[in-house]
């Protein structure tokens, strides 16, 4: 079956093989929430991205094997609610940006920041600050050590979805915070991290998995990043 990563709540998940790693995608729980498990070709080992809800669901996915690691991508309720569950029930480490920590059920074992690495098995991801929904999100790249260099993978949390960055206070009136004393706003610090993070350095094929809906490309994204400035969500 070919990957499309459309998945809905209570449907099936969609997986895809990628050199090195296979993603799981699962739609989870009442706000439409994306999981995405990672399991290394090379060792078998597990990381989770967002335990967002339906721990049963997640488990199922997991099976008996070790679950190393859970990213969880930003500190919104929506992407912890199984947070706790599966941990506890897997013995994972967790992973997430300092300035997100706090709100989080469980203390992260691991902070991370930009440029930071996290691995499974034999894969490593890059981490990516993407500051203005949260100031904490994160976002986590795969490029296969460069054999993906031309069609990296890139799960963005809530910072980018098709049609547009992530909520934010000022951009349409959702998410944390007030904007930095004399620094831009938070809607337009997302749109510049955005920018300068993901689609300066990286190609149009880069895959984009965001924290709910369907997934994207750069490229599709790329031709409308002057119309969401100008629009300011």
């Amino acid at each position: 079956m070919t990957y499309t990563g459309d998945v809905s709540v209570g449907g099936p998940a969609d997986t895809r093989e990628l050199p090195g790693l296979t993603i799981t995608k699962v739609a989870v729980g009442p706000m439409d929430n994306n999981a995405y498990l990672l399991r290394c070709t090379g060792t078998g080992e597990l990381l989770l991205i967002d335990a967002a809800n339906e721990a049963g669901t997640l488990l199922g996915l997991i099976g008996d094997v070790p679950l190393a690691r859970i990213v969880t991508t930003h500190q919104h309720w929506d992407h912890w609610q199984a947070l706790q569950e599966v941990q506890q029930a897997t013995g994972a480490k967790t992973t997430a940006h300092p300035e997100d920590a706090g709100p989080l059920p469980v203390t992260p074992t691991d902070l991370v920041r930009h440029g930071d690495k996290v691995s499974v098995g034999d894969c490593e991801l890059s981490v990516i600050h993407l500051r203005g929904h949260t100031p904490g999100s994160i976002a986590v790249l795969y490029d296969a050590d460069g054999r993906l260099a031309q069609q990296p993978h890139v799960f963005t949390g809530d910072s980018l979805f098709p049609g547009g960055v992530g909520k934010t206070t000022y951009g349409s009136g959702y998410a944390s915070g007030r904007p930095p004393a004399n620094g831009p706003d938070d809607f337009t610090l997302l749109l510049n991290d955005v920018i300068e993070r993901l689609f300066n350095p990286l190609p149009d094929a880069t895959w984009v998995y965001p924290g709910h809906g369907k997934d994207t490309t750069l490229g599709v994204e790329r031709p409308h990043l002057g119309e969401w400035r100008e629009r300011g969500w």
